[in-house]
């Protein structure tokens, strides 16, 4: 019993102080130090390409392909989404592989800055932990844009400014529905799932995250129909107006009724955004070309946009003085 105590009480005291996050960038993180360190020891340059944008500088469209993509419930969890967990473990079961999948945001936020990609159970606890640790200190506005200014898309290539350039020639807030959606689906593997990489399974899961904003209200028919043509889905149908209606519809009518329906991820539309108090009414379901309001309290950089038109063509302004360029030397 007390070598399992001291064994708790030395990984408790092995959990770096995050509270520093909420308002400072990282000067480096883990993945960005072993890249280096794998680089130098195969003898080979590492050049970093990494460009920090404030939240409102990365595209809306890519801020809810990613929640979509990688966390469905973002903003409902306490950094680990238990019912994912539960799904994983059973798939690793049924499969006799067991690598327990299910990570959320926040738990890969926690092992790209501090950890590694080794598996063990020793690193997921750890995991676990600074995510619980993440979750106390940072809001999920911060640690959203934490994640998409620190996550790995490719060689050297870290997150959503480098990665919009080396891509697509462009900034982070200029991307396209389709572009944005590309990236979101590279995560979490950007090697063998690039956005340069054609594969059927990838469009079909480009496809449904199209599908997605445009059931939340960022895109209209024809932003919808011109990002299925961009990912390589002319064959795909666009969704009637109807169908959106009625997404938006039936998670109201399950409030209504006291139950949890299968309402989109809260705030998922036009991120980031919260989800409403359990005590407050269900809003009216907007209109199919309009994204939804943002939650009360929401600051300016939160709000939702007027109307769901593509990002502006002008480059982002550079991070105010509080938030330099976090390029390492």
């Amino acid at each position: 019993m007390a070598v399992v105590a001291l064994g708790a009480l030395g990984l408790w005291c092995s959990i770096p102080d995050t509270a520093p996050l909420a308002s400072g960038n990282p000067a480096s993180t883990a993945f960005i130090d072993l890249r280096r360190a794998e680089a130098a020891e195969a003898g080979r340059p590492f050049t970093l390409r990494w460009q920090w944008r404030p939240l409102a500088g990365i595209s809306r469209y890519l801020r809810a392909a990613v929640i979509y993509a990688e966390d469905y419930n973002f903003y409902r969890h306490d950094g680990i989404d238990w019912q994912a967990v539960e799904h994983a473990i059973t798939a690793d079961w049924n499969t006799g592989a067991m690598s327990i999948g299910g990570s959320t945001i926040t738990q890969q936020l926690a092992k790209n800055l501090y950890l590694s990609p080794r598996r063990s159970l020793i690193r997921k606890l750890r995991e676990a932990l600074i995510a619980f640790s993440l979750e106390d200190h940072l809001t999920k506005q911060r640690m959203l844009e934490l994640y998409l200014n620190i996550v790995e898309w490719g060689d050297g290539v870290f997150g959503a400014e480098a990665a919009a350039r080396a891509y697509f020639h462009r900034g982070a807030s200029n991307l396209s529905p389709a572009q944005a959606v590309r990236l979101a689906i590279a995560l979490p593997n950007p090697i063998t799932r690039a956005p340069t990489v054609r594969d059927p399974d990838l469009t079909r899961k480009a496809v449904r995250l199209i599908r997605l904003l445009r059931m939340q209200g960022l895109l209209d028919a024809g932003a919808e129909r011109a990002a299925l043509d961009e990912v390589g889905a002319p064959g795909e149908r666009v969704l009637p107006d109807r169908e959106v209606a009625a997404a938006h519809a039936a998670p109201a009518a399950s409030e209504r009724a006291g139950g949890e329906g299968a309402a989109p991820p809260a705030g998922a539309g036009d991120l980031p955004a919260g989800p409403p108090a359990a005590s407050e009414p269900p809003a009216a379901p907007p209109a199919a070309s309009q994204p939804p309001t943002s939650p009360p309290g929401a600051t300016p950089d939160e709000a939702a946009p007027a109307a769901p038109a593509p990002e502006p063509a002008s480059e982002p302004s550079p991070a105010p003085a509080a938030e330099p360029a976090a390029a390492p030397p």
